[in-house]
């Protein structure tokens, strides 16, 4: 009987983290998105699809970090094929997302001032199984309204970012993660001119059924690159 109840268990966790998003790895390989040691701190090892990411961005910097950060997400997301929707507070410069390998025709981009119109629209696009992705800019969101988007992802398999504005107060989620995204100094390129590559200071502030976590990731080449701690001390130091 305990063996039994064991295994009825066992079976009930695993089919409780596929519905959140999180994919078993078949016959023992681990399908990772791209993203280094940051995957191992969720659960499997595998970047949660079809569920909703949380991103708290403390000021205007941060927003832009995350942004970037997201769209380099949506570039790995995206590789073969499928159409995102952005909703935005402000207009986007479509071209710069070119610069993470996602081609702007791809990403339907509506700006709307009001969070109540925002909510409105990306539940409606998380509802929608035609899409792969849908990002969206609010400045608050409370725990009813992303069971909302939460319950319409496990429908549609859509995987959604919420870039949450992190000075208001903020309360509990149905999200599967929470990030917050900052801005690092790119890497001298020594003798050719021009900036380095972007890099980000990523921390998982909260992971469900997973760890939490510090890393620093580089874009290079159309996708992330981890850099270790002693080597981003070391040129900080030298700088």
């Amino acid at each position: 009987m305990a063996d039994a109840n064991k295994q009825l268990i066992e079976r009930l966790q695993k089919d409780i983290l596929q519905w959140e998003g999180y994919k078993a790895p078949a016959s023992g390989r681990r399908e990772t998105l791209g993203l280094g040691p940051l995957e191992a701190g969720f659960p499997n090892g595998v970047f949660p699809k079809s569920t909703v990411h949380e991103l708290v961005c403390a000021d205007r910097e941060q927003a832009a970090a995350s942004g970037g950060f997201v769209t380099g997400v949506l570039s790995l997301l995206m590789q073969e094929g499928g159409i995102c929707v952005w909703i935005g507070r402000r207009r986007l410069f479509a071209p710069a997302l070119a610069a993470f390998g996602v081609a702007p025709h791809r990403v339907i981009f509506i700006n709307l001032g009001k969070d109540k119109d925002a909510l409105w629209v990306m539940e409606e696009a998380l509802k929608c199984g035609g899409l792969t992705a849908v990002v969206c800019e609010l400045k608050d969101m409370d725990f009813k309204q992303s069971q909302r988007f939460q319950r319409a992802v496990e429908q549609s398999r859509v995987t959604g970012f919420v870039l949450r504005n992190a000075k208001a107060k903020l309360s509990s989620t149905a999200c599967a993660a929470r990030w917050q995204i900052s801005a690092l100094p790119s890497t001298d390129l020594g003798a050719l001119p021009g900036l380095g590559f972007l890099r980000w200071q990523v921390d998982l502030l909260k992971v469900r059924n997973g760890q939490t976590g510090s890393y620093v990731l580089e874009w290079q080449d159309q996708h992330f690159v981890p850099v270790e701690e002693d080597v981003f001390v070391a040129e900080r130091q030298v700088g």
